[in-house]
């Protein structure tokens, strides 16, 4: 929590200094980044949004405090500390339920805050930024701070201890885009410095000063996101002026999300710029499917079976489309390529599914007690092939995983931890 709440300072200061925030509820993503923290000696910040946990379940079928006990119970087996973990609850407002009439939706966004923040949730992001049934898509600065403050009321009376927030949305929804993106429009300078007023008055108004001071960062755009097909990279030049504001805006730095799949050096730059908290989920998922499918092939080279995991993820989609239709759009062949290979990795919602375990578990199966020979981590898992060549990475299924999504990790290290391993 310390290293969240000096952020703004160390930025103001001149010192490049940021955190990977992971957004995912993946097993294995979260062991990963818990035994990196490890090696690292290093806190770890996870988030669940709205849709994924809240009191209802959302679609992991976890409430807050079951995803906690879940993080935790990983973290006890790879030895990482508990004081160390960090847990946030991202795009926290009425979203899951904007189909309700307003006074119902923030009835349930209350729910949901008071079960985040009971459950110990340490950084909490408002976003009420959506319309509900009867209100436009999209509502007035001052509705939107009104209803945070209403939310940030609940939390500062049901946590343990004072979280910080993040306040502000400049991004799509919770689930991602729906459409192509070839090109997209930086906040200006003007709408981020009115995000922080408005929500400062609108805290005032009810008295919640103490939890203001305790904001630390403003989600906005700073020109980065990912289609299903294209990644838009970060260009300094474009968000210049953005990154400027934060000399205007003492206490606060920016959060970054959808940074998923820019590299390292974009990383970096946003880090530098004022860009403190990355966010990222898809393309720690994406990374582990490619691992997925790579030992599927290995197996596949070893007992001269056909593969079939991908024939059998194919099936689960097809088969309960509502995580996928309204994201994809193309011919059926397109449909078929981007459930699989889009950047917006939608197979992430499918891996809890009973057929998609019994498929994992058919895999693991055929490589049992299996020698994966070193040509077939080239061939088929090409990235992890030096470090399994030069015997730092044991060539075993589990540990392949873990080392394709610390691949991904590694970046946001870097970028967030310049001049550390």
């Amino acid at each position: 929590m310390s290293l969240l709440a000096d952020l703004p300072r160390l930025h103001a200061e001149g010192r490049t200094a940021g955190i990977t925030s992971v957004c995912s509820a993946h097993p294995v993503v979260i062991e990963a980044a818990l035994r990196l923290g490890v090696e690292t000696d290093s806190p770890v910040l996870i988030e669940a949004t709205c849709n994924q946990v809240n009191q209802d379940g959302g679609y992991t079928g976890m409430t807050p405090a079951d995803f906690r006990a879940f993080v935790e119970r990983i973290a006890d087996a790879t030895a990482f500390p508990r004081e160390h973990l960090i847990l946030g609850g991202d795009h926290l407002g009425p979203n899951p339920w904007k189909d309700l009439p307003p006074a119902d939706a923030m009835a349930k966004a209350r729910a949901m805050v008071d079960a985040y923040a009971r459950a110990g949730f340490e950084k909490i992001h408002l976003d009420t930024s959506m319309g509900c049934a009867g209100e436009p898509v999209a509502l007035p600065d001052a509705v939107t701070a009104e209803r945070a403050a209403d939310l940030a009321a609940v939390a500062e009376a049901s946590a343990p201890v004072p979280p910080v927030y993040v306040i502000g949305t400049e991004v799509p929804v919770p689930g991602g885009a729906t459409h192509a993106i070839d090109h997209l429009e930086v906040t200006s300078p003007d709408a981020a410095r009115e995000t922080v007023a408005v929500h400062a008055r609108a805290f005032a108004a009810r008295g919640l000063d103490a939890a203001f001071a305790r904001a630390i960062a403003a989600v906005v755009q700073p020109g980065v996101e990912f289609g299903n097909d294209d990644v838009i990279i970060y260009r300094p030049e474009a968000a210049r002026a953005l990154s400027a504001t934060l000399g205007q805006l003492p206490g606060f730095v920016f959060e970054a999300h959808s940074t998923d799949y820019q590299p390292t050096e974009a990383l970096a730059a946003l880090v530098r710029d004022g860009f403190a908290i990355l966010k990222v989920g898809p393309g720690l998922t994406f990374a582990l499917r490619e691992a997925l499918y790579g030992l599927d092939y290995i197996a596949a080279a070893l007992d001269g079976q056909p593969p079939a995991l991908a024939a059998a993820m194919e099936a689960v989609m097809v088969a309960n489309p509502a995580n996928w239709q309204k994201y994809l759009h193309g011919t059926p062949d397109d449909l078929r390529r981007e459930r699989h290979f889009g950047y917006a990795d939608r197979i992430r919602y499918y891996w809890p599914d009973p057929a998609a375990q019994a498929a994992l578990a058919a895999l693991e199966a055929r490589l049992a007690g299996r020698r994966i020979p070193e040509t077939l981590v080239s061939q088929y898992l090409a990235a992890l092939y030096p470090d399994v060549a030069s015997g730092q990475l044991e060539p075993t299924p589990h540990a392949l995983q873990i080392a394709a999504v610390q691949r991904v990790l590694r970046q946001y290290r870097a970028a967030t931890h310049p001049g550390k391993a």
